[in-house]
């Protein structure tokens, strides 16, 4: 993660070791090892890095200089990064159109995007282990429905976190996460599993212009992907989110999700799995 979290990554990785004295096999070994510097991919497979992660490298160096064990400057190095940081208040739909622009928006009524959510949840989000899940509820209206399924979601997680307009605490072992009225994340639904082997994410905006529409025949943007790396920068805005916030104080779950995605291919069995919930959810919802 960058010390600034908005630019954009436009560093060939030829660049970052010409500007820290770094060979590129030695940064390639340091992700591999040490999860940092985390780099963004283009299609063509080539590692683009932004000039925050410049600072920090030449930070981890200046700490290994000093005596300090190369894996523990590593650490100190990014969560003083992290820890001095402006947190982007950027919206999950728009980071996932920026860094991955292959996903493209799909125009859904509200009962496919609940079907979509509902296919998530139960194919992903309830059956993978340790994982960070966030959720996009806007309103406590839209909360309600959902508290007891999202409680049981988060039994087996290793955080979760809800966005919303209120404050309801901790229930249990969801966490919400008030926001400004402002704030982009709070105009968005939003459903995101991060997890080893089962990443999964949707983040959609309602279309401007529906009043008097039905509320089930509204009209989202949508994206979604089990692409584990799409779901990793989108899982980022939502810690950025939980940091500013005040609820990551030591900014351990920033920290926990700034290594590279060990798994970088979608589990094709799964996908089928979600579009036969997707379609059967459909059926049920329009009922």
């Amino acid at each position: 993660m960058s010390a600034s979290g908005q630019e954009h990554p436009t560093l060939s990785i030829g660049d970052v070791a010409d500007r820290t004295g770094l060979t590129p096999a030695a940064l390639r070994m340091w992700e591999i090892r040490y999860g940092f510097p985390v780099p963004v991919r283009l299609d063509s497979g080539h590692r683009r890095y932004d000039a925050g992660q410049v600072d920090t490298v030449l930070d981890v160096l200046r700490r290994r200089d000093s005596g300090m064990r190369l894996d523990v400057a590593v650490e100190q190095a990014v969560r003083a990064a992290v820890g001095t940081a402006r947190p982007a208040r950027s919206s999950v739909f728009a980071e996932l159109r920026r860094l991955h622009p292959w996903l493209q928006p799909q125009r859904l009524r509200k009962t496919t995007l609940i079907a979509l959510s509902w296919a998530i949840e139960d194919e992903f989000c309830s059956r993978a282990q340790r994982a960070h899940l966030f959720g996009g509820f806007q309103h406590e209206r839209y909360w309600a429905p959902a508290r007891g399924r999202w409680g049981e979601l988060a039994r087996g997680a290793r955080s979760a976190h809800v966005f919303a307009s209120f404050d309801a605490g901790t229930e249990g072992p969801v966490t919400h996460v008030p926001l400004d009225e402002d704030h982009a994340l709070l105009r968005e639904w939003l459903v995101l599993c991060d997890a080893k082997g089962l990443s999964a994410g949707l983040s959609a905006w309602e279309v401007p212009g529906q009043q008097g529409v039905p509320e089930k025949e509204r009209i989202f943007e949508t994206v979604w992907t089990v692409d584990p790396v799409a779901v990793r920068d989108a899982a980022r805005v939502c810690a950025r989110a939980v940091a500013d916030a005040g609820l990551d104080e030591e900014h351990e779950l920033e920290l926990a999700l700034v290594g590279p995605v060990q798994d970088t291919k979608a589990d094709l069995a799964y996908v089928t799995a979600v579009f036969n919930r997707v379609v059967a959810y459909v059926d049920h919802v329009r009922d």
